[in-house]
């Protein structure tokens, strides 16, 4: 017989004073009157200067979990959710907070990263790029069907019979991977894009369909992506989860009657055991199979598959910053324009952007349906002067592949969370461009990158961009130049 759990125990009124990395707020307390050191207990919907009874959930030796069971005394600079989903949805958890603190803290996230991971000389951090768009702001959400609609332990517990629907179309419950939460309204993206979907949701319900089981794999609706561009443009995707003609015929027809303004829409079927649709086929039923951002000018052309910063505005500010920090701000003679390396290029959105200011820009990329999209928005454009590679970065970039393309005079990176491997980071200190400007969605990865190239690189600029309102994450512009023999 296994030994009984050991009941964790609840904290009265405990304040909390502040938020930590990953977004969870914070606080620090003696665990017990006899002991020396504090431990932090983080907390998930805290605010600095709440007053709660916290109930542990999980104990380490030097750090705690738990939840507000009470809010005591609610902190002066909490403001109402506008979701009311929030608490329970788990996408955006800082709705709770005025905007002005949530860059407040994202500007702190930025600083923490730098000075506590880098250790490294840094100047001072430019004040966070705020997003002027705070809500509606996203250009693409992804839904899943489900035959298990969440309820809340308060629903399941009260013994009321439930009549309505056991099928939902939302998002995914943290720490229930068979449930979702089914939504009516998400803040984030355009009314546009809940229309869509609750029409679908109910167009479903009329005609009987089947929503996706998630443990036995099987269902006819399984997943919808909406994109809605700043052009104006609409992209819905469907992904069903059986090869059902009807059923497939029936759902299609119903959002292209309904919604007939819509640019691309498409559809895949996928019977794997997982969500991702990068290596299947993706089916146009109407429209065309792709539509178009505007930047500047430029278009580019995303297709079901392709990968675009979720918010568009906010992205054109974003590459502007990294544009300035590359020195390609100004338009100069060809024979000065430098030569650029953009690596983790995606769909050659930045290759593309500061093309026209360069002699030759040179992107690579790990996924090859990405690289085809760069090369495409190339020429929808224009743009003749770009070269794009597909493959793991650390076997593309090689010595050898430098001295065949050219030394670089400005290296723009912009690599994934877990930030760039060792081996690539030797290659561009070999490599030694003059400037390099780092575009990271991780600063403490990013913090990590930057101590390793602290021997040959200096770090003259750093600036903050919020993509992403009422989540604590955050994009950073780093510019560092190549020391001189004398540094």
């Amino acid at each position: 017989m296994g030994r009984k759990k050991k009941e964790l125990p609840l904290l009265k009124e405990v304040e909390i004073t502040g938020v930590a990395a990953e977004g969870k707020a914070i606080a620090k307390l003696k665990w017990r009157s006899e002991d020396e050191q504090k431990i932090v207990v983080f907390i998930p919907y805290g605010a600095p200067g709440d007053i709660a009874d916290i109930k542990i959930d999980r104990k380490k030796h030097s750090f705690a979990e738990g939840h507000i069971e009470r809010l005591v005394s609610p902190s002066g600079i909490r403001v109402e959710p506008r979701c009311k989903s929030f608490g329970i949805c788990g996408g955006c958890k800082w709705q709770h907070l005025p905007y002005t603190e949530q860059l407040k803290l994202k500007q702190q996230t930025v600083t923490d990263a730098l000075t506590r991971i880098g250790k490294i000389d840094l100047p001072e951090i430019s004040p966070i790029i705020g997003s002027a768009q705070i809500w509606e702001y996203r250009n693409k959400m992804e839904y899943t069907f489900s035959n298990k609609k969440w309820r809340t332990w308060e629903q399941i517990k009260s013994g009321v019979d439930f009549t309505d629907s056991s099928n939902g179309l939302g998002f995914h419950i943290p720490g229930a991977f068979d449930k979702v939460l089914h939504i009516d309204e998400c803040v984030l993206q355009s009314p546009t894009g809940d229309e869509i979907r609750n029409f679908v949701y109910d167009l479903a319900e009329r005609e009987g369909l089947q929503f996706y089981d998630i443990r036995n794999n099987q269902g006819l609706l399984r997943t919808m992506m909406i994109r809605i561009a700043s052009t104006g443009e609409i992209m819905v995707c469907i992904s069903f989860g059986e090869d059902d003609p009807k059923g497939i015929r029936t759902v299609m027809d119903g959002i292209k009657n309904r919604f007939p303004n819509i640019t691309s829409l498409v559809y895949t079927i996928n019977t794997k055991q997982n969500d991702t649709i990068g290596d299947l086929d993706i089916h146009t039923w109407h429209g065309r199979d792709y539509l178009e951002e505007e930047m500047e000018g430029l278009r580019f052309r995303i297709n079901a598959k392709s990968f675009y910063q979720t918010n568009s505005r906010q992205a054109y500010e974003l590459y502007k910053v990294a544009r300035r920090f590359a020195g390609l701000d100004e338009d100069k003679e060809e024979t000065e324009r430098p030569l650029v390396y953009d690596l983790y290029t995606g769909t050659g959105t930045i290759a593309n952007f500061v093309a026209r200011r360069s002699r030759k820009v040179i992107g690579i990329e790990y996924v090859p349906e990405a690289i085809e999209d760069a090369k495409l928005n190339s020429q929808v454009n224009g743009i003749d002067n770009t070269l794009f590679y597909a493959g793991d970065m650390k076997d593309i970039l090689t010595d050898e592949f430098i001295e065949n393309h050219g030394r670089p005079e400005v290296m723009i990176i912009d690599p994934p969370r877990a930030g760039m491997h060792e081996d690539v980071v030797k290659v561009i200190m070999n490599a030694e461009p003059k400037v390099i400007v780092y575009v990271s969605c991780n600063p403490a990865t990013q913090a990590r990158d930057l101590a390793l190239m602290d021997a040959k690189y200096r770090v003259t600029d750093i600036q903050p961009v919020d993509m992403f309102p009422h989540t604590h994450h955050v994009e950073n512009v780093v510019r560092m130049v190549l020391r001189s023999k004398q540094e």
